[in-house]
């Protein structure tokens, strides 16, 4: 195990890349006062989830749907509007958590509203086969027919019905698909095509919510409030994630300057491109590149910047890059980019960035190709000299990726830097290296006033689950640990 110390002093950098501008420090209390902002829009968000839910039963019983209930087959048609304007509210909560809205992703994280996205998916899918099958045993029951003869006669009879049940397929599919244990089964190329259908599904949804019964007729206000919600959430999805995505790409007009060896499987892939002044400050937060190659052009890469842009031309021209490891075939096509590609890009998206803070003290722990993220947050984000430490992992110093350029940075703005390297221990402090165990170290050793900081975290899923585990156990409340996934 190799443990390197830093004294909190500063400086000078001999990286080679430009000097650091001064860091404006926050006074004390304003990185509290963010972060009880960013609760109030979070309380806020959960408000409005679940006011829209009750807004959609609340249009069956403004239309009198309470008052039309007088037999068993009413109750039960009754039940099975209610429980699809429920489910299809749901969907709609779903699709908004997936469109990468600025204000959501900047309050709760592009993550969290992935996670949320996806525990919505079995009740809005509970739901919906809720719908269909009581509305087929309420008609069945007023008609003297039985539950599948009426789903027949409701396909053949009814105008857009046909659709409601190629909805429900679909809707089907994309749930199944989306179980762990069958993402696990398939390849991401084939997950990711089918769960494009969940907009077929609810494109086909739509037409028989309209056409059939009186809830949403025609001149109501019933109607232009389901409108409403329909339209937004369809005209956020093709803005976000069509639209600004391409403005985006036709903006930075970025190409590969060149691909530089790290480490054995690492490069650094160096973009040149205009307006890179608006990229700054991203530090942490994650980009989606497509690198417009054969072969490569439809296979999205969630990279964040592994440095801050190099501006030094008109317009922002300059140069911004990503450090990448081999991790399997996508990522080994990119150590072999040529020159001149085009590259399309989304974001930035995330919250492991300044935008989280809640203290002054900050602390960076990382593991492997996590190191780089935490070395562009190290060159952006506000923190006085001694207020800030660095931990990086590997098993090798060879694994401290941009290790140097870490060194650099830390010296020049006075932080406490740790190389932990060696095989890892077992046990509860299995994140460390095993000497540093068995020496009696913990990541209280290194960091004494972890409480009072900000916690940082990138690294592999499961070394980063210990590490945020053993914070928990330091004391450092969970509101001050951050840590992002970059995949889906």
């Amino acid at each position: 195990m190799n443990t390197q110390l830093l004294p909190a002093s500063p400086a000078a950098s001999s990286s080679g890349r430009p000097e650091l501008p001064p860091t404006k420090i926050p006074a004390r209390g304003w990185f509290a006062r963010q972060h009880r902002q960013r609760m109030l829009r979070t309380d806020l968000l959960t408000v409005i989830a679940w006011a829209s839910v009750a807004a959609a039963i609340a249009l069956w019983l403004a239309d009198g749907g309470a008052t039309n209930i007088t037999s068993a087959a009413s109750l039960f048609t009754a039940a099975g509007i209610v429980a699809g304007l429920a489910g299809m509210d749901l969907v709609l909560l779903m699709l908004l958590l997936a469109a990468r809205i600025p204000f959501i992703d900047r309050t709760i994280g592009h993550d969290r509203a992935l996670e949320f996205h996806g525990k919505l998916g079995k009740p809005s899918l509970y739901l919906l086969l809720a719908h269909g099958l009581l509305l087929v045993i309420g008609y069945g029951m007023a008609e003297g027919l039985d539950p599948v003869s009426e789903s027949i006669n409701l396909w053949v009879q009814v105008p857009d019905m046909w659709l409601a049940f190629v909805s429900m397929a679909l809707f089907i599919a994309v749930v199944v698909t989306s179980l762990v244990a069958v993402r696990r089964r398939v390849p991401y190329e084939f997950w990711y095509v089918v769960h494009l259908l969940t907009y077929a599904a609810v494109a086909t949804s739509i037409p028989h919510q309209f056409s059939v019964g009186g809830l949403f007729a025609a001149g109501t206000w019933q109607r232009w409030y389901w409108l409403a919600i329909c339209i937004y959430t369809g005209s956020a999805l093709v803005y976000f994630r069509i639209l600004e995505p391409v403005l985006a790409t036709a903006r930075h007009q970025l190409t590969v300057a060149r691909v530089e060896r790290v480490a054995p499987g690492v490069v650094n892939i160096v973009m040149r491109g205009r307006k890179l002044d608006q990229l700054a400050g991203s530090g942490g937060r994650f980009f989606i590149w497509r690198f417009l190659a054969p072969g490569m052009w439809w296979h999205p890469h969630p990279f964040s910047q592994s440095a801050e842009p190099v501006v030094n031309g008109r317009d922002g021209q300059g140069t911004l890059r990503v450090t990448v490891r081999n991790l399997g075939d996508g990522s080994a096509q990119l150590l072999r980019l040529r020159k001149g590609t085009k590259v399309a890009l989304e974001g930035p998206y995330g919250l492991l960035s300044t935008a989280a803070r809640t203290k002054n003290k900050v602390v960076m722990i990382g593991a492997g190709i996590g190191i780089t993220p935490l070395r562009a947050l190290l060159e952006t984000t506000p923190f006085a000299p001694g207020e800030a430490t660095v931990l990086l992992r590997g098993h090798t110093d060879q694994e401290l990726y941009l290790g140097n350029e870490i060194l650099d940075l830390c010296r020049a703005r006075g932080v406490r830097l740790f190389h932990l390297t060696g095989p890892r221990a077992h046990g509860q402090f299995m994140w460390l290296p095993a000497d540093s165990v068995h020496n009696g170290y913990s990541l209280t050793s290194y960091v004494p006033d972890i409480r009072d900081a900000d916690v940082y975290v990138c690294g592999p899923s499961a070394w980063a689950a210990n590490v945020i585990a053993d914070a928990g156990k330091a004391g450092v409340p969970e509101e001050q640990i951050h840590h992002e996934r970059f995949d889906w």
